[in-house]
């Protein structure tokens, strides 16, 4: 079994229209959600052996991203072919891959990635910017990528929306500290009032 990573660039900026399309580096919120997507690897233990992206600005500070947060120490392909690919082409290149390589990050550029990602599991699905497919391929060699017969599985597809919601769904943790103190001095006002006041049981208001 083989593991592919497909990874959509995080979001562009598009401030200024003069610059050209491939030059177009990230705006705020895609430096943001690159480094958040990129702890996913980390956390689920899918830190890549191998990175093939595009050239494009936006896919190349994507990459650092990545290898900023999960300290990746691999190779980098950087290609030109990958620059708005059609899905054939990955597919051509994934092939030539070594076969001691068991997990792959493709980092590029829809339709093609989603076309990619519809051939290798049989499903269709959205990969907005940022997005991170996880699939299993039932091959033991990179070789065979497009000659089996059975789908890859689509183990997990993540977003960054999906991962903003859960962690604003996520209950704020009780200030377990800070609790008892408040209760302590509350007691302690009692007592002085207590004292002050009548000394008998009975404090309740007569009939």
């Amino acid at each position: 079994m083989k593991t592919l990573l497909l990874m959509r660039h995080a979001k562009s900026s598009w401030k200024h229209p003069e610059v050209k399309d491939h030059e177009r580096g990230l705006n705020k919120r895609g430096k943001k959600d690159a480094p958040r997507m990129s702890k996913l690897l980390v956390d689920n233990e899918l830190v890549p052996q191998r990175i093939l992206t595009s050239t494009a600005e936006r896919s190349r500070e994507t990459v650092a991203a990545v290898i900023e947060t999960t300290g990746f120490s691999g190779e980098v392909s950087f290609l030109d072919s990958l620059y708005m690919a059609e899905p054939e082409i990955y597919l051509e290149l994934l092939s030539l891959m070594p076969d001691d390589l068991e997990r792959i990050l493709i980092i590029g550029h829809n339709p093609g990635l989603e076309g990619l990602l519809q051939i290798l599991s049989g499903r269709v699905e959205s990969l907005p910017t940022a997005a991170i497919a996880y699939l299993s391929l039932p091959i033991h060699s990179w070789k065979d990528i497009r000659a089996h017969e059975d789908p890859g599985e689509l183990i997990a597809l993540w977003t960054p929306r999906e991962l903003k919601e859960e962690k604003e769904t996520k209950p704020a943790k009780e200030d377990k500290t800070a609790k008892p103190a408040k209760e302590e001095k509350v007691v302690k006002e009692g007592k002085e009032k207590n004292g002050k006041g009548s000394k008998g049981k009975n404090t309740g208001s007569k009939k």
